[in-house]
């Protein structure tokens, strides 16, 4: 029991630890048999994403990339929670997104949660579904870029 939660853990930190670093293909990879979708708290509008190259391409479109190469995000994943059941998990997290950069100093730029669904497949587990819920939001002007796709202004 403890390995399955440690691996779908470790699933959940790999996706933030990617993301950070802009490696938008590894994050996104996570995705390959999943769907992976933006709601808004408050607001009708949920964006939905099937699959690897959907997400990557939503990755690599909207995030704007500093000239170290990343973000200069730290995606910050707290209060987890893992239900195990055979095959099948489902997991609730928050996401602290903090940002800093030449213009803007460190903060915090948005507090959401995820959602998870994740599968077992051949041994190894992978996420089914993910959620994410935008819940507090701050200054994402240098983080976000806004593409066709996402609701509303969101730069």
């Amino acid at each position: 029991m403890f390995e399955d939660w440690h691996a779908i853990n470790t699933l959940l930190m790999t996706y933030a630890e990617n993301v950070d670093a802009a490696r938008f293909s590894e994050a996104a990879a996570l995705f390959e048999h999943a769907t992976y979708r933006l709601e808004f708290a408050g607001r009708p509008e949920t964006v939905t994403y099937q699959g690897a190259a959907e997400v990557e391409e939503f990755f690599a479109g909207g995030t704007r990339v500093h000239a170290d190469g990343t973000p200069r995000t730290r995606h910050v994943v707290s209060n987890v929670i893992i239900e195990l059941d055979g095959d099948e998990a489902r997991a609730r997290s928050y996401a602290t997104v903090f940002q800093q950069t030449d213009v803007l100093p460190l903060q915090p730029i948005a507090a959401g949660r995820y959602i998870d669904r994740f599968e077992r497949v051949d041994g190894e587990w992978r996420f089914a579904e993910r959620v994410v819920t935008g819940f507090l939001l701050g200054d994402r002007s240098e983080h976000v870029v806004w593409h066709a796709g996402l609701p509303g202004d969101v730069s």
